[in-house]
C-alpha cells in the first residue's frame, strides 16, 4: 500500500527510484528478521516468499509506469516500449495484479500489461490474433478460438509428480550438509567429494522444479500463459514459465544454465537493473539478486562467485569456441566438455546458497581448494588481456552486451512462435 501511495502521488520521473528503495528496504528488514528472529529456520509464519514476489511486481510496475508516462518513445528500447504502462492503475487493478491467487505464493512474476490483458479477456487474442487484412470481411482477431490448456496443464502436473517423488527420495539420500561433514572432508579423496557435490546439488533441484512447474500449471489452468503458436498451429503455454528443465540439465555454459533457471526473476532483474545501469551492469545485477533473495551470507557468496565465472565463461566462448566448429566431432567434444564444466561450476557456485551460513561455506570452499575461484579469475584475466591485444573489431563495446544470465530467451522448442 505504501508503494501504491508512491505510485499515485510521486513524480513519474522518480517514481521507480522511490518504489525500489521502499520495497527493497522493507523486504530486507523482513529478511533480517527471518535470520535473527527465526534463527535460520523456515517457520509456518514466514512470509518472505510471497513478499519477494510482491517486491518484483511493485518495482517492475513502477519502472514501466515511469517508461510510459515520463520518457519519450525514442528513448525506450523495443521491450520497454511494448511493456510501458501509460496510465496509473486503479487500486483494484493494482491489488489484483499483486495479490491474485494464481501467483501470490510462489509467483511467477509477470508483466502488468500481460496480466491486465488476461483479466480483461484480450490475452489470447493478442497472442494468437490474425494479422490485419487476413481474411478481411469474414473473420478477424476476435474470432480466434480459445485454446484449451488441458494438454499443457496435464504435462506440467505429471512433471510435478515426478519431481516430488525425486525430491522425497534423492534429497534424503544425498543431504547437502554431508559436503561439509568433517569426517567426509578429511577422509574422502578430492574426486569423491567433487562427485558427491554434483549429485547432492542434482538431488536438491527437484523441489524447485516442483514449485515453479506447479505455479505455471495453475496459471495455465486459469487460461493465462499463452505465448503464441508455431508454424503447425501448436499453442505454447510458456509465456510466464519460470524454468526450462531440459535447458538446465543440458546447459553447456553458465549463461545457458541461468537463462533457463528462474526465468521470470531474470526478466525482472533485466527490467529494473541491467538495462538501466550505466556501468558495472553484471556486478550490480548479481548484487541486487542477492539482496532480493535475502540476507543469508550464503546468498552473497553464491552471487559474488558467479561474477568471475560469468566473465570467464564469456571469454571462453568468445575466444575458444570458434576453434571447435570446424567439424561435428570437435563440436561434440566441446559440448561434452563444456557441459561437464558448467555443471561442476554450478555445483560449486550454488552450494553456499543451500548451506546459508559463513562457516560451512568456507569449509566447503576450503575442501574444494577454491579451485573454481582461482581458475575463473585467471581465465577471465588471461582472456581479457588477449582480447585487448586482439582484433579491434572483436574488442568493441563490451558494456553494450546483455548479460548471459539475464536475456529473456524462450525455451528451445518455442523459437518459432508467432505473436507479441
Amino acid at each position: 500500500m505504501v508503494c501504491y501511495w508512491i505510485l499515485v502521488i510521486a513524480d513519474t520521473r522518480n517514481i521507480h527510484r522511490y518504489t525500489m528503495t521502499v520495497a527493497i528496504s522493507y523486504l530486507t528488514a523482513c529478511q533480517v528478521s527471518r535470520v535473527f528472529i527465526y534463527s535460520y529456520g523456515i517457520l509456518s509464519t514466514d512470509f518472505s516468499g510471497p513478499l519477494m514476489i510482491i517486491t518484483q511486481k511493485t518495482t517492475m510496475l513502477a519502472f514501466q509506469v515511469h517508461d510510459g508516462m515520463s520518457k519519450k518513445s525514442e528513448d525506450l528500447t523495443a521491450d520497454q516500449k511494448r511493456l510501458s504502462v501509460t496510465s496509473k492503475p486503479s487500486l483494484i487493478e493494482y491489488l489484483s495484479y499483486n495479490l491474485n491467487f494464481l501467483s501470490v505464493l510462489v509467483g511467477p512474476c509477470s508483466h502488468y500489461n500481460d496480466y491486465i490483458d488476461f483479466i480483461e479477456g484480450r490475452h489470447v487474442q493478442r497472442r494468437l490474433g490474425k494479422p490485419p487484412g487476413t481474411n478481411a470481411g469474414r473473420s478477424g482477431p476476435d474470432e480466434v478460438p480459445e485454446p484449451s490448456p488441458m494438454a499443457a496443464v496435464t504435462r506440467k502436473l505429471v512433471i510435478c509428480v515426478v519431481c516430488m517423488v525425486l525430491f522425497l527420495t534423492l534429497t534424503k539420500a544425498f543431504p547437502i550438509t554431508y559436503n561439509v561433514d568433517s569426517r567426509f572432508v578429511s577422509e574422502a579423496p578430492f574426486l569423491t567429494r567433487l562427485s558427491y557435490a554434483f549429485f547432492s546439488i542434482q538431488a536438491a533441484r527437484p523441489k524447485f522444479y516442483f514449485a515453479w512447474t506447479l505455479a505455471d500449471a495453475i496459471n495455465n489452468a486459469a487460461g493465462y500463459g499463452v505465448k503464441g503458436a508455431d508454424e503447425t498451429g501448436r499453442v505454447s503455454w510458456d509465456l510466464i514459465s519460470n524454468l526450462n528443465i531440459w535447458g538446465i540439465e543440458t546447459a553447456t555454459s553458465f549463461k545457458k544454465f541461468i537463462d533457463n533457471w528462474n526465468i521470470q526473476t531474470g526478466v525482472w532483474l533485466k527490467t529494473v537493473c541491467y538495462d538501466r545501469a550505466p556501468r558495472y551492469r553484471t556486478a550490480l545485477t548479481f548484487v541486487l539478486s542477492a539482496l532480493w533473495h535475502g540476507v543469508y551470507p550464503g546468498y552473497y557468496f553464491t552471487f559474488i562467485t558467479a561474477i568471475p565465472i560469468t566473465m570467464a565463461a564469456r571469454g571462453v566462448r568468445r575466444n575458444l569456441r570458434p576453434h571447435f566448429l570446424s567439424s561435428h566431432l570437435m563440436k561434440l567434444g566441446y559440448d561434452v566438455l563444456t557441459w561437464a564444466a558448467t555443471q561442476l561450476c554450478v555445483c560449486y557456485t550454488v552450494m553456499p546458497f543451500l548451506l546459508l551460513a559463513v562457516e560451512p561455506t568456507i569449509d566447503y570452499y576450503r575442501s574444494m581448494y577454491f579451485h573454481v575461484h582461482i581458475i575463473s579469475i585467471l581465465t577471465a584475466i588471461a582472456l581479457s588481456r588477449g582480447r585487448q591485444h586482439g582484433d579491434g573489431a572483436s574488442c568493441s563495446s563490451s558494456n553494450g552486451t546483455r548479460p548471459p544470465s539475464l536475456q529473456e530467451h524462450p525455451p528451445p522448442s518455442n523459437n518459432n512462435l508467432k505473436g507479441n
